[in-house]
C-alpha cells in the first residue's frame, strides 16, 4: 500500500456538508433498492394477499421498507462513522478526498480473497450442519424453486447491487457503526478510556464486539423466514444464525480494517462465486 491506514486516517478530509455526503451514499444504496423493484415488477407471479395490485405497485411497496432503512443507515453512518475511525471512500471523496477507485485499488486483493473465503466457509459449515438438520428439514413446508442457468444469471443484478452495495450500507455503514460508536462511547464514559481524535482508531476489542454483534443480529434477522418454511428447532436456529452471520464477520472486518467499499467488493465477490459455481454445476449436470 502506498499509504498506511494510520496515514490515511491522519489525512482524512473533514469538510463536506451532511446533505452532500448523505446524498452520495444514499444514491449508491438506492441502486440496489431499484434493482429489487425492477426484479419484482418484471418477474412472473404475484404477491400473496395482493392479487389486485399491478407489478409496478407491488414493486413500489417492496421498495418502501428498504428505502426507509437505507435512509436511517446512511444518516447514522455519515454522523457516526468518522467518530470511531470507520470510513468510506465515497464519503471521503465527497469531502475532498482522493478518487474512489484509486483509494480502493490497494484493498481489492484482500477484499476478493475474503469474498472467496466467505463462500468456502459457508459451504463447509452447511455441509457440517447437514447431518444434524436432515430430520428437522423434513418439516419444510415450502420447497425452494429449482435453480436454472437463466434464473441464476438474471439474479446477478439484485445480488450485486442490493447484496453487494445496499446491504453493506445497511449492515456495516449503519448497524455496525452504531454498535461501534455505542461501545466506544461506553468505554469513554464508564471505562476511563480517552476518547481520542475525530479520526482515531477504534479499539480492537470494541471493533470485534461491534462486528460480532452486527453479524449475529443479521443472522437472527433470518429467523422469521425460517419459521415460514420449517419448525424452528434449536439446531435449525443455530444453523440459520451461523450461516447468515459468518459472512458478516469477514465483511465487518474489512469495513473496520479497510473501508466500506472493500466490504462491498467482498460481498459482491461472494455472489459472483456462488452464481458462477452454481451455473457451472448446472451446465455440467
Amino acid at each position: 500500500m502506498s499509504q498506511t491506514r494510520d496515514e490515511l486516517e491522519r489525512t482524512a478530509p473533514t469538510t463536506g456538508s451532511f446533505p452532500t455526503r448523505f446524498g452520495a451514499l444514499f444514491a449508491l444504496g438506492m441502486l440496489g433498492v431499484v434493482a429489487v423493484g425492477v426484479s419484482v415488477a418484471t418477474g412472473e407471479g404475484g404477491v400473496p394477499g395482493l392479487p389486485q395490485l399491478s407489478g409496478p405497485a407491488v414493486a413500489a411497496l417492496v421498495m418502501l421498507q428498504p428505502t426507509i432503512l437505507l435512509t436511517v443507515a446512511v444518516g447514522v453512518g455519515v454522523l457516526l462513522a468518522p467518530r470511531v475511525g470507520l470510513r468510506s471512500h465515497v464519503d471521503a471523496r465527497v469531502r475532498g478526498g482522493p478518487p474512489v477507485l484509486g483509494a480502493l485499488r490497494s484493498e481489492l486483493g484482500v477484499a476478493v480473497a475474503v469474498g472467496v473465503a466467505t463462500y468456502v466457509a459457508i459451504v463447509a459449515l452447511d455441509v457440517a450442519f447437514a447431518p444434524l438438520v436432515a430430520t428437522d428439514l423434513e418439516s419444510v413446508t415450502v420447497l425452494p424453486e429449482v435453480a436454472t442457468v437463466s434464473g441464476l444469471l438474471a439474479s446477478l443484478p439484485v445480488r450485486l447491487l442490493y447484496g453487494g452495495i445496499t446491504e453493506e450500507l445497511l449492515l456495516r455503514w449503519g448497524l455496525l457503526t452504531v454498535f461501534a460508536w455505542a461501545i466506544h462511547a461506553g468505554r469513554v464514559r464508564f471505562g476511563g478510556v480517552r476518547e481520542g481524535t475525530e479520526h482515531g482508531r477504534l479499539a480492537r476489542s470494541s471493533a470485534w464486539a461491534a462486528i460480532v454483534a452486527s453479524a449475529v443480529l443479521f443472522g437472527v434477522g433470518h429467523l422469521p423466514a425460517l419459521a415460514t418454511i420449517a419448525e424452528p428447532t434449536a439446531v435449525l436456529i443455530v444453523r440459520t444464525v451461523v450461516l447468515n452471520g459468518v459472512a458478516g464477520l469477514g465483511f465487518g472486518w474489512l469495513y473496520w480494517r479497510s473501508s466500506l467499499e472493500a466490504a462491498m467488493v467482498a460481498h459482491a465477490t461472494f455472489h459472483v462465486v456462488l452464481v458462477g459455481l452454481s451455473v457451472g454445476g448446472l451446465l455440467l449436470a
